[in-house]
C-alpha cells in the first residue's frame, strides 16, 4: 500500500503534531507500508528530507507568531502536490488547511482515497491571540475546516472520543475512527524512581509548548493555595512564546520566599523527558484545549502520578484512573488541593504510579498502526 502523508512542516521539534506525524509514519514503514512525505524542507537538519518537499509560506502578520510555536507553513506548488498524489494509493492529511485543501482537490481529480486525522482544534490557534474563548469564531474556523478539507475525505482517524463528539456535533460526514495517535512503548526505568527522603522536595513536572492554551500558570497560581510550597520543586519542559512571561510569574514565587526551589525550565529531548518523568513524583497537565495530549502518557508509562485539567476540550482526562487526579480546568485551589493530597499521600502515590504504567499500554503505537492500516484500506475499497 502506497500512502502519501501530507503535512506543512513535517520535521518541526517542539510541536506534537509533526512529532505524531513523525512517529506513525516510522511505524507504518515498519509494518511495511510504503510511506512518502508531502511537507515544508526539514529546517532542522541537511538530512532527511521529504520526498516531496515544497517551499516555505510566509503568514503574513503572524509569521513571527507561528514560528514561536516551533511551526511553519508550506506553499502549495501544484506540480509537486499532483506527482505526489499520483503516487499515492491513498493520501492522508494531517492538518485542515490550504495544503491540505488543494492536494484533497487533486486527490479527487485522479480518484485517490482520501484520509485525515483530526489533530487539532480551532482553540488550539486562536488562543495563541487570545480569542480561544469566543465561540462564534472558533466554530465557525472549525466549519470552515470541516466543508474544505475533512468532507472531502471518507474516513477521520479521531485520536479520542471527545473528537468523536465533536466531529458528530458539527456533522462530518466521513466515517469516524476512533484511533489513538499511539504511543511508543518505553522501558520502565524503575531503577530511576524517586525515594522516599523528607530532606528531598516533591518533583513536580510540567510537560508541553510554553503556550496559551497549555495554562501553566494556573500551576504557578496553585503554588499560593498549597499547604507544602516550601515541598515542591518544579520543572517545565518545553519552549514556546510564552516562556518569558511564565519563567517571569515563577521567578516572582522564588523571590518572595513562597517557592524554596527555583523552577527549573528547559527544552529536552525525548530521551531526557523519559528520564525527568522517571525522576518525578508528580505530574500536572492544566491544558484547557488538548485532542490527545500524549506528552501525558509518555510521562505515566515512567511511574508518575498525573493530576490532570479537566474541562469541555481537554481530552487529556480519559488517561486518568481516578478522581484524586483531576482538577476543574484554570482553578488553582483546586490542582493546589491535589497536589497537597499526593504530597501527603506518598505510599498511595506510588502504588498508584505503578497501576498508570500499567494503564498505557492500550495506547501502545502498535495498535494504532493496526487500525490506521485497515482504515486505510477500507478507505482504499470504497472509494
Amino acid at each position: 500500500m502506497k500512502i502519501l502523508f501530507v503535512v506543512n512542516n513535517y520535521y518541526a521539534t517542539g510541536n506534537g503534531l509533526s512529532a505524531s506525524a513523525r512517529r506513525t509514519v516510522a511505524a507504518l514503514k515498519d509494518a511495511g507500508m510504503d510511506v512518502r512525505v508531502l511537507s515544508g524542507h526539514n529546517h532542522e537538519y541537511e538530512t532527511p528530507q521529504p520526498e516531496y518537499m515544497l517551499a516555505d509560506f510566509r503568514v503574513p502578520i503572524f509569521d513571527r507568531l507561528v514560528q514561536s510555536h516551533g511551526y511553519k507553513f508550506a506553499k502549495r506548488m501544484n506540480p509537486i502536490i499532483e506527482e505526489a498524489v499520483k503516487w499515492a494509493d491513498v493520501v492522508h492529511l494531517e492538518e485542515p488547511f490550504l495544503l491540505q485543501n488543494r492536494t484533497a482537490m487533486f486527490a479527487k481529480k485522479y480518484g485517490k482515497a482520501l484520509t485525515a486525522t483530526y489533530h487539532l482544534h480551532p482553540e488550539n490557534l486562536f488562543c495563541s491571540i487570545h480569542l480561544g474563548g469566543w465561540k462564534y469564531l472558533n466554530n465557525r474556523c472549525l466549519r470552515i475546516w470541516r466543508d474544505a478539507v475533512y468532507n472531502h475525505c471518507s474516513d477521520i482517524q479521531c485520536p479520542t472520543k471527545g473528537v468523536v463528539d465533536r466531529c458528530k456535533e458539527f456533522h462530518f460526514k466521513a466515517r469516524l475512527h476512533q484511533i489513538s495517535n499511539g504511543l511508543m512503548p518505553d522501558t520502565y526505568l524503575a531503577d530511576e524512581q524517586p525515594t522516599e527522603d523528607d530532606n528531598r522536595p516533591v518533583q513536580v513536572v510540567c510537560i508541553g509548548r510554553l503556550a496559551v492554551e497549555k495554562d501553566q500558570p494556573t500551576l504557578l497560581k496553585a503554588i499560593r493555595y498549597s499547604k507544602h510550597p516550601d515541598k515542591i520543586k518544579l520543572f517545565f519542559a518545553g519552549r514556546g512564546p510564552e516562556h518569558d512571561h511564565f519563567k517571569g510569574l515563577a521567578d516572582k514565587l522564588y523571590k518572595k520566599g513562597i517557592l524554596k526551589y527555583p523552577a527549573d525550565f528547559k527544552f529536552e529531548t525525548r530521551e531526557e523527558l523519559r528520564h525527568l518523568a522517571a525522576s518525578s513524583d508528580i505530574y500536572v497537565h492544566c491544558a484547557t484545549v488538548e485532542v490527545e495530549g500524549l506528552s501525558a502518557l509518555e510521562a505515566l508509562q515512567q511511574g508518575v502520578v498525573p493530576i490532570v485539567a479537566e474541562g469541555p476540550l481537554t481530552a487529556t482526562t480519559q488517561f486518568v484512573l481516578d478522581e484524586r487526579s483531576l482538577f476543574k480546568a484554570k482553578d488553582q485551589k483546586d490542582l493546589a488541593a491535589k497536589l497537597d493530597y499526593w504530597i501527603e499521600h506518598p505510599q498511595e502515590r506510588r502504588e498508584m504510579a505503578l497501576k498508570y504504567v500499567d494503564s498505557t499500554y492500550q495506547y501502545h503505537m502498535d495498535k494504532s498502526v493496526k487500525a490506521l492500516i485497515e482504515m486505510f484500506e477500507t478507505a482504499i475499497n470504497t472509494k
